[in-house]
């Protein structure tokens, strides 16, 4: 069954977050989500977003969190709206993170394949530096996140793997020398590779990004808490058992590749004691 023809897709991230932060987005090829700007709108009482984590976890499916639920608890907390999208064909991580960070079809910005090279399209990091916000990408090394963005007027973090991620993305917070923080995390990915999508080993992994997107949104509120501020948890596409291998795998046109579940949190700036 196709599963590619289906709901919003990722493509609607890079105009919605452009939408929130009052910058001029790049060519797109879908609107902002409405609902999301709908509910920033409330939040903010009509006022721009000034600061954005978004926290990005490979290959973490709507299927996870519906048959594990509780898992999810944390993220439901923080990040409430839950917007359900479409993932890109292939659902492979570079081709779907393009598309996530472009807002563009894989034949719109020429990742069509699992491949890394350099985006010359235009992406929202060219659309907010150009605006003057202070960005950084911060990715486990030579990740599809870490590798297709490169060349723009924006910082790279390069880390060994998810924890010192975290840790990155910690001082930078605490150095508050940025408006956006994009933080990449991989661990699931490669662990149902190796074993199953729900082995007991990829769902520790899914508990340990889970426990970092909670880490991480609370020093959010802790180092920006007197800014209008959002945290997004947004996968780029999901996984299913290969029957032939007995593994994890991703790249099909069916829901448990194509279906990703993003979640959304905005808090209001206010004062800090002495300002």
């Amino acid at each position: 069954m196709s599963y590619s023809n289906r709901r919003e897709t990722i493509c609607s991230v890079t105009p919605t977050l452009c939408s929130l932060l009052g910058v001029s987005p790049p060519e797109c090829d879908e609107e902002a989500s409405a609902e999301v700007v709908h509910e920033a709108g409330r939040i903010f009482s009509g006022e721009s977003l000034q600061k954005c984590l978004v926290f990005a976890p490979d290959a973490l499916g709507c299927h996870l969190a519906g048959r594990f639920p509780h898992i999810y608890d944390p993220v439901r907390f923080l990040a409430p709206l839950k917007i359900t999208l479409r993932s890109m064909v292939p659902p492979k991580t570079p081709v779907c993170f393009a598309s996530m960070f472009t807002g563009l079809t894989p034949c719109q910005h020429g990742i069509q394949s699992y491949e890394k090279p350099v985006l010359k399209c235009g992406t929202l990091f060219d659309a907010l530096a150009g605006a003057g916000r202070r960005v950084a990408i911060v990715a486990v090394q030579d990740s599809s996140i870490d590798l297709i963005f490169r060349g723009r007027e924006i910082n790279y973090y390069s880390e060994k793997y998810d924890s010192q991620v975290n840790d990155r993305v910690f001082s930078l917070l605490k150095g508050d020398r940025h408006d956006f923080i994009l933080a990449y995390h991989q661990e699931y990915d490669d662990v149902m590779h190796k074993s199953e999508p729900f082995s007991k080993e990829a769902m520790e992994a899914v508990k340990h990004h889970i426990d970092g997107f909670s880490s991480l949104s609370e020093a959010v509120d802790r180092h920006w808490g007197s800014f209008n501020r959002a945290v997004v948890f947004a996968p780029d596409h999901g996984a299913h058992l290969d029957l032939k291998t007995g593994r994890g795998t991703h790249g099909e046109d069916i829901p448990e590749d194509m279906e990703v579940c993003h979640y959304w949190g905005f808090r209001s700036g206010r004062l800090l004691p002495g300002c």
